[in-house]
């Protein structure tokens, strides 16, 4: 039995309250563009609390994906189901009900550009139409705390923010409606590598005190390794493998052995403190040899 491969059943838990939780399921999943075929037959689930990371060479369909899984490209065949509901078959106002869950944090933010950070991350509140101004301002200003910043940059603009700021607002923006599932997207791109540390530790953070479901699409070996519960590479035109980070890169590919094998892999996943572990017990051992 491989662990890594998507398509084979998974032990359940003999207790039906501790199985997993099913919050994206995608099923035989189909995605053709004039004669070329991006997905064949490709199956994912991701499970509630998970954080999840999506992995592939340019080209493989990462980022279309994702669209499918917020309801903006069809598939061609298949399904996606998203907190049950198939999103392809319900109307509108119910994908509009529906994304009210989720958040989405684009890579390079994508902050309103004439908006001061405060209105940026109000904005998803007023667009609900039913809150007053008050609960608004307090709500915004509390996320934008939690995303690490200040009251005293709520009515700077965009363009007087340095890129690690430009992130924690889009972040605020991405959890203004208390989300239960929260998309990213290269969530590290462009940031120094104290940022970027600071940013992972954020998002960890966020993700146990509001109990959130993330998925992740980053190139970021650092990030990768550091959040990731699960790892699902796209290669061939589906997941090729789906398991948690260090039983991946064990995985025989010529994409994982690139990406993962590399000198920039084994650096990072030489970093994790269970592989520091490993390696300080090695040397223990060695060192009693000695003696």
């Amino acid at each position: 039995m491989n662990e890594c491969d998507p398509n084979e059943p998974k032990q359940q838990p003999e207790r039906a309250e501790s199985a997993p939780q099913p919050i994206i399921e995608i099923k035989n999943l189909r995605t053709q563009f004039g004669d070329t075929v991006v997905h064949e037959d490709l199956n994912l689930t991701i499970n509630r609390g998970e954080i999840v990371s999506l992995v592939g060479g340019s080209g493989s369909g990462k980022t279309v994906l994702l669209r499918q899984m917020l309801g903006l490209t069809r598939p061609a065949d298949g399904t996606v189901k998203v907190f049950g509901e198939e999103i392809n078959r319900i109307s509108s106002d119910e994908l509009q009900k529906l994304r009210a869950r989720w958040g989405m944090l684009f890579q390079h933010g994508a902050l309103f550009s004439a908006l001061s950070v405060f209105d940026n991350v109000a904005q998803p509140l007023r667009e609900l139409r039913v809150l007053p101004k008050s609960v608004i301002r307090d709500a915004a200003l509390l996320k934008l705390q939690m995303a690490g910043i200040g009251p005293e940059h709520a009515r700077k603009m965009p363009s007087d923010l340095s890129g690690g700021m430009i992130k924690r607002v889009a972040l605020a923006r991405a959890l203004a409606l208390d989300p239960d599932l929260v998309f990213l997207d290269e969530p590290t791109a462009g940031l120094d590598p104290n940022a970027s540390e600071s940013f992972v530790d954020l998002i960890r953070e966020l993700r146990d005190e509001m109990k959130l479901t993330v998925v992740m699409v980053t190139h970021d070996l650092d990030t990768l390794f550091a959040l990731s519960s699960r790892v699902a590479v796209l290669a061939d035109k589906h997941i090729i493998a789906y398991c948690a980070p260090d039983k991946v890169v064990e995985f025989k590919h010529p994409f994982i052995e690139t990406f993962f094998r590399g000198e920039r892999g084994q650096r990072a996943f030489e970093a994790l403190p269970e592989q520091q572990e490993i390696k300080k017990e090695h040397e223990q051992e060695k060192k009693q040899e000695r003696m």
